[in-house]
Formats: structure tokens, sequence, C-alpha cells
């Protein structure tokens, strides 16, 4: 089947290498004549453990392609997927502005009956809108029908996520698109859930934060227990033998960061809010988030007269470990914090360095390895859990800062074997 994909972020550059991989002739759409012209040489503009392997195999067999020519991919495609950013506006609503733009193009460009295929996360709603934004601006005589298929894939594993997916949602309003996506998704051989577009649109919202929740849950839990003497990693792991509850994101820290979970959280709660209901557990979770996310440096005010002058070690600054993505990491603000009160920050990331130069510019100081970042500071902040970060000795700490002082906001070590190593230590619910 011949597929055009507009969008080559996380979502639609994954999906299109990975429909190709399953035999799909597929096209990417993308504005940027140099990003385009890097995928044709097989180099991903994005971070993602096997994707640049997959890319290159399907350009080279003649399945995956890439253009800035929208007109000429919508003209030809069988199925078009929509799968660009729906960023976070100032009121927390998503901004469905690129996905109209994409709707514009796609409406002055099609010559035959299409199935056009919203993958990015949506409002409740959006997929009859934008089929009839559609049917009013194309020919009377081609047929468009909207379907929405909503991506689960997290960032770090998102090949993985999209090839042995858990399941496949397909919000369809008719058989003609239903049998489509379904022969598009044949070859995946996984669990398929069909139903209409609006259920498919609120199983993202409510997937992604129902698991928001259950991390804001175990960060308030983690809370209490540093004031009650209990260990948030014990009270987890009893936790997880129940089978109604189990073990995934029940691990404290200092809060979720990324491109999903903020944004979903305050999208279906001013969804909820514009229609006259209050999702309060939601909201809850969204400020639990938000609260969390200081906890530390807020610790770190307190143990110190003054961060003026003193030398800052930051560990980690993607908001999670297997991706280069800094979106509402928890690194970015904590920093911020540092630099506002006259702290010389050095910062080490293994993959984020480049997106950390966009926001930061010179403030800071790049390091080329752990060591390099804390020698001789006087304290460590820990943000992100990287294996490398993980794997550090504790004489390592005690050797090299002027202060061995360290705030793990991942909680990557045992607290015993720090402090018996002469290390200041302070982690997250323990």
């Amino acid at each position: 089947m011949k597929i055009a994909v507009a969008g080559t972020g996380y979502v639609g550059l994954v999906t299109g290498a990975c429909l190709a991989e399953k035999g799909h002739n597929v096209i990417c759409v993308d504005i940027d004549e140099n990003k385009v012209k890097k995928m044709k040489s097989g180099i991903s503009p994005i971070y993602e453990e096997g994707l640049e392997e997959i890319m290159r195999r399907n350009y080279s067999n003649g399945r995956l392609d890439y253009t800035t020519d929208y007109s000429l991919a919508y003209k030809n495609a069988d199925v078009i997927f929509i799968a660009v950013g729906t960023p976070e506006r100032s009121d927390g609503s998503a901004n469905l502005d690129y996905i109209r733009k994409v709707a514009s193009e796609i409406a002055e460009s099609i010559e035959k009956n299409t199935l056009i295929v919203i993958k990015s996360t949506v409002p409740i709603g959006t997929n009859a809108k934008i089929e009839e934004f559609l049917r009013k601006k194309i020919k009377s005589d081609i047929y468009v029908e909207l379907a929405s298929n909503p991506e689960f894939l997290a960032q770090g594993t998102a090949v993985r996520d999209t090839l042995h997916a858990s399941r496949i949602v397909i919000g369809v309003e008719s058989k003609w698109a239903e049998n489509i996506m379904k022969e598009i998704y044949k070859p995946f051989d996984l669990p398929m859930i069909i139903t209409n577009r609006n259920s498919a649109e609120m199983i993202k919202y409510a997937s992604n934060d129902f698991l928001a929740l259950r991390i804001s849950y175990m960060n308030d839990i983690a809370n209490l227990c540093e004031i009650v003497g209990a260990n948030v990693e014990d009270v987890a792991e009893g936790m997880s033998y129940d089978d109604r509850i189990g073990s995934k994101f029940l691990k404290a820290g200092i809060g979720y960061g990324g491109s999903c979970f903020p944004k979903d959280t305050k999208a279906l709660h001013w969804l909820s809010s514009q229609n006259g209901y209050e999702l309060k557990t939601v909201r809850a979770a969204i400020e639990v988030n938000e609260q969390q996310k200081m906890k530390l440096v807020r610790k770190a005010s307190e143990r110190v007269d003054s961060f003026e002058g003193l030398k800052v070690a930051v560990l980690g600054l993607t908001f999670k470990p297997g991706t280069d993505d800094l979106r509402e990491s928890p690194s970015i603000p904590n920093i911020e914090y540092l630099l506002e009160r006259g702290a010389h920050v050095t910062v080490y990331d293994p993959v984020g360095e480049e997106n950390a130069k966009k926001l930061f510019g010179d403030k800071v100081i790049y390091a080329k390895s752990i060591i390099e970042a804390i020698k001789d500071s006087s304290m460590c902040f820990i943000m992100t859990e990287w294996p490398e970060i993980k794997n550090i000795k504790p004489e390592v700490f005690k050797n090299e800062m002027l202060e061995p002082l360290v705030y793990d906001g991942r909680n990557c070590y045992i607290p015993k074997v720090m402090e018996e190593a002469g290390i200041e230590y302070y982690s997250i619910g323990r």
C-alpha cells in the first residue's frame, strides 16, 4: 500500500520506517530540506535505538523515502498518516495549528479517494472536525474519511513499541476505513481494538494520564515515607506483588517529563473543564508533579547558605534514559534555579548535550565525562538514571568532589553504601 506520513518527529519517522519495514511503500514529508537530506543519507534527526538501521535498509530497497514536496506525496498516496506535533498552549489546551496546516495541504493535493489517519495525540472530537474541514475544501467527486490511530510508543524504545505493540487502537466510522486499517496492520500480527473515533482518541489520553497518575501517586507516597520513616522502594515492591497493581510506573523520583505526560494531562484536564467537568485526579497529578520537580534543589537550598559561586554538577539532562529529548525534563527548571542563584553549573549527559545547548547556550559548562562534571564540585544532582550514571562507584564522588554532597532524584544508589563511603546523600522517599 502507498502511504504518506506527514511529519518526521518521534511518531512520524518511527511510524513511517516501521510501516516500510512491514512491506508498505512509505514516503515521509517534512518542510526542512536539510533534515530530508540527512534522512536520505540514513541519519536520523532523533536519537532512537534501532531506527537508523531500519531507515537505511528500507531506503536502499526503495520502500522508504523522504520529501519536502507534500503535493506529490499526498497525490500518490492511498493513505495519509498525520503525525505532526500538537504542542501545549498557555492555557493547557492542545495546539492543532500543525494538524490544520497539513489538512489544508492534503485538501489541495489529493486527486483520489483517500483515508486520512491521525496518529498525533488530539483532543476528543478532532477527527470529526478535520474530516468536516476537508470535505468542505476538496473537490466534490473525491471521497475522504478520517480514522484515529493513536500511538503508544515510548521514547527510547519507540521502534520496539511500534513493531511489537501491546495493541493497535483503530477508531473508524465505516467498514471502508476499518478494512483499510486492518490491511495496513495485518503484517504486524498484533491485537487490534476497533472502536469509534472519539473512543480511540480518549483511549490515548486515558492511558497516558493513568500512567502519569501512578507516577505522581508514588511520588506523593515517597514524600510521606520520608516524614514517617518508611522506605518507598520497599513499599513499591510490596505493592507490586499484587496482580491488580503490578510493578510498572511505581518508581519514585523527581517527576515525569517528556513530550507526552505533561502535555496530555494538561490537555485532558482543559478539555474536561471546557465541558463543565473537572478531572480532580488528573489535576492532582499535575500539581504533584510540578512540586516534585524542585524537591531536591529546595532541600539543597536549606543545606547551604548560598549557591553563589558554588560549582554544581548536574548528571543527566534528558527526561529519561534512552532518548536525547529534554522536553519538560525536570533538569531544566533545576538548572535555571541554580543559575539564577549564582551557581557555576557543569552538566553531563551521554546524548542530550546538543539539545541542552539550544536551551542554555554558554550559561553552563558541558562536560564530556562524569568525572569532568563532578571534579571539584561542591554539590551534585542526579537528574536522569542513565546506566553510566547508575554505575558510578561511591568513591568516585568522594575522591573527585570538593565536598561529597549528592542529591539523587532517581534513587540510583543505596543510601547505606553512600553513607559508609563518606558521602552526604539525599534521595527520594528513603
